[in-house]
């Protein structure tokens, strides 16, 4: 296994310590300034979460410029953020710092997406990143990093960058589905006979 897939497969291993952090109901302190609060667990799950995130440009960066490039990391990048993503996103909602409808928008987005791109290997096509998604993946992460650290610092100004954030996320993620969908469309053969 070369060190690209290494890379992605600590991501994947990561996500469990972060659900850890934020889920499991260890008496951490808080740490109080006025009117923000956050717990130690939180700080660590948003340092842990940073980390992971970053990997991700990180072992795509290995694999090309060392020309690592394998299937199992075209298997593996994509399921290691998706996995990533969705586990943040359900552990905000059982927090309830984020709405259920969220997590379902962005989550949903990405199944019909792989889904769209195991059709197009099907038919010999290989349906490559788009700017919307690079756009996606990058609100997606800032959304649950504000989150994750209780809106530090705009909560000292009464601004929820958070939730302004979570909406712009799940906005360029419909987009971006969409125009995965409308670019790609001639994939889908809707007139395919069942045999």
């Amino acid at each position: 296994m070369n060190l690209a897939n290494r890379i992605t497969l600590a991501r994947i291993f990561l996500v469990p310590i972060i659900m850890f952090f934020l889920l499991v109901n260890v008496k951490f302190p808080h740490i109080r300034i006025e009117q923000f609060s956050i717990t130690y667990n939180q700080i660590i799950a948003a340092l842990i979460f940073i980390v992971a995130a970053s990997t991700d440009s990180l072992d795509g960066y290995i694999a090309r410029k060392r020309k690592l490039v394998s299937n199992l990391g075209k298997l593996l990048d994509p399921l290691a953020d998706k996995l990533l993503v969705s586990a943040v996103l359900v552990s905000l909602v059982e927090m309830g710092k984020v709405g259920a409808w969220i997590a379902i928008v962005i989550i949903s987005r990405e199944f019909a997406v792989t889904g769209l791109r195991q059709i197009a290997l099907l038919e010999g096509h290989v349906i490559a990143a788009s700017k919307w998604g690079k756009w996606k993946t990058a609100t997606q992460i800032t959304a649950i990093i504000a989150l994750l650290i209780n809106n530090f610092p705009f909560a000292f100004i009464n601004f929820r960058f958070d939730i302004v954030a979570s909406w712009v996320a799940a906005i360029i993620t419909i987009y971006s589905g969409l125009d995965y969908f409308m670019k790609n469309k001639h994939v889908i053969n809707f007139n395919e006979q069942k045999q």
